[in-house]
């Protein structure tokens, strides 16, 4: 549905600038971008390079295990359906530990990861259950100590102080975070109260 979107997004374009007579301009921001764009990941390439040989020495020095650890009671009473052996448990409490060090390109295979044995644990079924939705819930508003990718943009684009961001980013994903929760949970309990009566 999404390539859907982006391809009627596009010819619209094309069809307005068409119109206006501004397809050279159009033509022109296009390669601007491309090469816009390939500078931009080659830096962000270096920054997640960097964040994620981090991870792999906290992973070795077994901070991220201990860290981990912490995180596990919440998590396990978020996904109380998924046993706390469960690869799924896991792979959740990974994609958590990448989102807070917002490192989102490595969070997602595993939150991929985690889904695929979520729906193992729901029998395979077409239709999510509450643990696959409160998982999409925390990864999509996950708290983010160092937003690593925006730092990494705002250092491209020579912004005078890069990691000023860090604070408001911190403020803003724990609202969303608490945000996300609350309303799986009420969701959650009104379905369960439905579901008595």
């Amino acid at each position: 549905m999404v390539n859907y979107i982006w391809v009627g997004m596009t010819l619209i374009g094309i069809i307005f600038a068409m119109i206006n007579g501004t397809m050279e301009q159009v033509n022109e921001a296009v390669f601007k971008s491309a090469k816009e764009a390939v500078t931009l990941c080659i830096g962000l390439i270096s920054i997640l390079v960097f964040w994620l040989g981090l991870m792999r020495v906290a992973e070795e020095s077994r901070l991220l295990e201990k860290v981990s650890l912490l995180v596990r009671p919440l998590v396990r009473r978020l996904f109380p359906e998924v046993p706390s052996s469960h690869p799924a448990m896991g792979y959740i409490v990974s994609n958590i530990m990448a989102n807070l060090f917002g490192l989102g390109n490595a969070a997602t295979p595993l939150g991929i990861k985690a889904m695929e044995q979520l729906k193992k644990l729901n029998g395979g079924k077409t239709s999510a259950s509450r643990s696959m939705i409160t998982f999409l819930a925390i990864n999509t508003s996950s708290i983010t100590l160092i937003p690593a990718t925006v730092i990494a943009i705002r250092m491209n684009y020579h912004s005078a102080s890069p990691t000023d961001i860090v604070f408001p980013t911190l403020i803003a994903t724990i609202i969303s975070a608490a945000g996300g929760i609350l309303i799986d949970r009420y969701f959650y309990y009104r379905r369960k109260r439905k579901g008595r009566e």
